[in-house]
């Protein structure tokens, strides 16, 4: 079962009579290794997205994304997450755009879904939204809140005309609050002068916590918020079919220097490694086989200092089963 379909109405499918039917073909899941490319360039702006590393492998049905709180963060007394302008064009463009239209889309005891649409959106694109039967349009930024002692947590975000999210786990208890920092992206990624997504249309499950994503080149995936607690974030991600050509998958950041980064290294397991491969993120020099990928930061960023790391791991591929030969019938004496 594909929990995405639900989102997407299908073409019945014929039916064939028994002498003709086939039988359905057997699929196991399996890990795989997938290639990872590192497109980052070096800027001096921080508010730039400079870091990119792609995720592609011809089979992968799915993989499972983790935001968890660097390994630092009981350290920390005081949080940096201001924007850092210095030596960006961009400030002045950046800072002077009107308010946003602000919309409740969804209420609960639990959780609540927000959007936003902004006057000067950077890319115009309509990607309709869809929660408990109704339809929102124009949509620029999608704000996931949930209820958490008495509170209310901002825990995952979605620009759905680029396809960039963001996530973050609950945040730790001494500090009250935590900084977004990567983004990431799910489904075929393609060039628009910068990485993106195209979508074709979201929903979302409050009752499962699951996104259905339907892609504007065709193709269905699911996004579950599977696990969500003061250490980490988890969510499963689940194609109907695989992208045999693009990357399925980007995480994209900022790095300036190793005191200022959104983040600052990757580490890889590729197949049959009996140890890490850790490097500084722009000198990382791709990987063909990584079981798992991490990236993130060993020491304290003058910029959003609480920011998760990010975790990409437990790539899987569906592969057929060969059918088993049926056995001779014993003879008969």
């Amino acid at each position: 079962m594909f929990v995405a379909a639900a989102a997407c109405a299908h073409e019945p499918v014929a039916a064939q009579s028994p002498a003709t039917a086939e039988p359905p073909q057997k699929l196991k899941i399996v890990p795989v290794g997938v290639k990872v490319e590192n497109r980052s360039e070096p800027v001096l702006c921080a508010e730039k997205d400079n870091v990119t590393l792609t995720f592609a492998h011809p089979k992968v049905t799915r993989f499972r994304l983790e935001a968890a709180h660097p390994s630092y963060i009981y350290t920390l007394q005081k949080d940096s997450y201001a924007a850092d302008w210095t030596a960006c064009d961009i400030a002045a463009e950046a800072t002077s755009q009107p308010p946003p239209e602000k919309l409740t889309l969804y209420e609960d005891v639990n959780i609540w879904i927000v959007g936003y649409r902004f006057a000067n959106f950077w890319r115009k694109r309509d990607v309709p939204f869809g929660v408990a039967g109704k339809t929102f349009d124009g949509l620029h930024l999608i704000q996931v809140w949930v209820r958490h002692e008495d509170r209310a947590e901002e825990v995952l975000v979605v620009y759905p005309t680029d396809g960039y999210w963001r996530a973050r786990p609950l945040p730790p208890k001494h500090l009250g609050w935590s900084a977004y920092g990567s983004s990431f992206m799910i489904g075929p990624v393609e060039d628009a002068g910068r990485p993106v997504v195209n979508l074709a249309s979201i929903g979302f499950d409050p009752a499962e916590r699951v996104f259905a994503l339907k892609f504007a080149g065709g193709g269905l995936a699911a996004l579950k918020m599977a696990r969500l607690d003061r250490e980490l974030q988890v969510l499963d991600i689940t194609f109907e079919d695989p992208f045999n050509g693009p990357p399925f998958a980007a995480l994209r950041s900022m790095f300036v220097t190793r005191f200022n980064n959104d983040v600052a290294e990757v580490g890889v397991l590729e197949d049959d490694a009996v140890q890490w491969r850790e490097q500084p993120i722009m000198q990382f020099k791709n990987s063909a086989s990584a079981r798992e990928v991490w990236t993130g930061r060993l020491y304290p960023s003058r910029h959003n200092t609480s920011a998760p790391d990010m975790v990409f791991r437990d790539f899987s591929a569906e592969i057929p089963v060969a059918p088993e030969k049926s056995k001779p019938a014993p003879e008969k004496n």
